[in-house]
């Protein structure tokens, strides 16, 4: 076996070279081509990794098999594939943290029927918005709850940091709030008489309401607010498909199919509907 020396200058530009090689200084793909392959900024590109809930019927909820469905995800599903991306995986959170998680990068997005406000958009930003409906405040048959001015004293059940808790500590002055980290954990406070009532959106209230003999004591109008697609700041190219996707969604009649599905029955705001379907002048979506 021959051995060859090599002088000290050689072997520094040898090293030099190699440097350069692997840090993409000797031609290889430019920053461009790579923007090019991940248009939206996405944490894996050809993926969109989700931030939901696995406890809000019928929005966004897993399983038996713990697959995640329900009209939020079926919607966002479509609106992904309107926008070239199929793969599309859904990850439950606590509703307190979940902004947040959207926000430093841990998500690509937050689907879970967020409803859009001033303050949440100072972390976030939101899609256009695609639905709008009521508020619930649910309880048993002998709590003495019987409407929204009942409360007083009482103790009344929320999902921290959604839209029930800020309409509750404005408006529900003279209840006591108690704070869960879902819906599932708080209805079980109110069959157990821990607390007197919980308030929760509409939609999520009819399931409890059937699965467990709960009535309901008050539902409110919450049209100011409507639900949107949280995204980290900045993804501007992101946000646009999205919009871009929903707006197809809804003149097509797909959001119509997918409301009819999950919402039997229910009013249908009139905003979402294809155009031709609007008698009237439609509200802001946003």
């Amino acid at each position: 076996m021959t051995r060859t020396n090599l002088r000290p200058g050689v072997l520094i530009a040898a090293a030099v070279a190699a440097v350069l090689a692997l840090s993409g200084c000797g031609g290889s793909a430019s920053p461009s081509s790579s923007a090019a392959d991940n248009p939206y900024g996405l944490i894996e590109p050809g993926s969109i990794r989700v931030a939901s809930l696995g406890d809000s019927k019928p929005y966004a909820f897993a399983d038996a098999q713990g697959n995640f469905t329900g009209f939020d995800v079926e919607l966002f599903k479509d609106v992904a594939h309107r926008a070239g991306v199929d793969k599309v995986v859904f990850t439950g959170q606590d509703f307190s943290g979940l902004l947040a998680a959207v926000a430093n990068g841990q998500f690509d997005a937050g689907v879970a029927a967020i409803g859009i406000t001033d303050k949440r958009k100072q972390t976030v930003d939101f899609s256009d918005g695609y639905l709008a409906g009521y508020l619930t405040v649910i309880t048993t048959k002998t709590s003495g709850v019987s409407n929204a001015e009942a409360l007083g004293g009482k103790r009344l059940g929320v999902v921290q940091g959604t839209l029930q808790e800020a309409y509750a500590v404005k408006n529900f002055t003279s209840a006591s709030l108690v704070r869960f980290p879902d819906n599932n954990t708080a209805i079980s406070a109110v069959n157990s008489g821990s607390v007197d009532a919980h308030f929760l959106d509409y939609e999520a209230a009819k399931a409890y309401q059937d699965q467990f003999g709960l009535i309901s004591a008050a539902d409110i109008p919450s049209f100011d607010a409507p639900a949107g697609f949280a995204v980290a700041k900045g993804k501007t190219a992101f946000t646009d498909a999205l919009n871009n996707g929903l707006a197809a969604a809804m003149e097509d009649g797909t959001w119509k199919k997918l409301y009819q599905k999950w919402f039997p029955g229910s009013p249908m705001p009139e905003q979402y509907l294809p155009k031709a379907e609007q008698t009237a002048t439609p509200a802001p979506s946003k």
